[in-house]
């Protein structure tokens, strides 16, 4: 079975983490809801979600990870040595590294992780960004790295991530499930 931490810092967008996780999680994926800063996590919505584990008691075989946006929930992450450790060792194994909304630019542009890659962000956040080449598409995939534009995206996004990590005909049986009509 196919593991992910997905990062959770106060003031995260909810639907940016809960879509990809539920996505995932129907898939056969195991999403480890990581809190950065601790257990309870209070998105930008003022929803408190309950993370599964902190960044300290993840285990080290990981097959990725997933950034959600919202501020200042991307750059509380980014703020985060221990998460930013996590985000560059998974990235350096060549293992999925999915970012969506603010988080791209935020936590992956700034820390040069987009370097000569093609991205895509939350609308006016590409300018955080040097070296790598902006998409106004709403997912782009970029040989390990998934980005995204938003909430509004949260499901395409996450169908992208069960894609890259248990195939195509599982997104499409997803997909067709979950009503997805583009």
């Amino acid at each position: 079975m196919k593991r992910v931490a997905l990062l959770l810092a106060d003031g995260f967008e909810e639907v940016e983490a809960i879509t990809p996780a539920d996505f995932l999680r129907r898939a056969g994926v195991e999403v480890i809801l990581t809190g950065v800063e601790g257990l309870s996590v209070t998105g930008g919505h003022d929803i408190t979600v309950e993370a599964d584990m902190t960044l300290d008691e993840l285990p080290d075989s990981l097959d990725g990870v997933v950034i959600p946006g919202g501020m200042p929930g991307a750059a509380n992450i980014a703020a985060s040595s221990d998460a930013m450790k996590l985000i560059k060792r998974v990235y350096n194994d060549s293992e999925l590294v999915g970012a969506i909304c603010a988080a791209p630019a935020v936590v992956l542009g700034e820390a040069g992780l987009l370097e000569g890659r093609e991205f895509t962000c939350y609308p006016g956040f590409e300018s955080r960004v040097t070296g790598a080449r902006h998409s106004e598409e709403r997912v782009v995939k970029d040989s390990n790295i998934i980005t995204s534009r938003g909430a509004g995206s949260a499901a395409e996004f996450a169908l992208a991530l069960v894609e890259y990590l248990v195939g195509r005909e599982k997104a499409k049986e997803l997909k067709k499930a979950t009503l997805q009509n583009w």
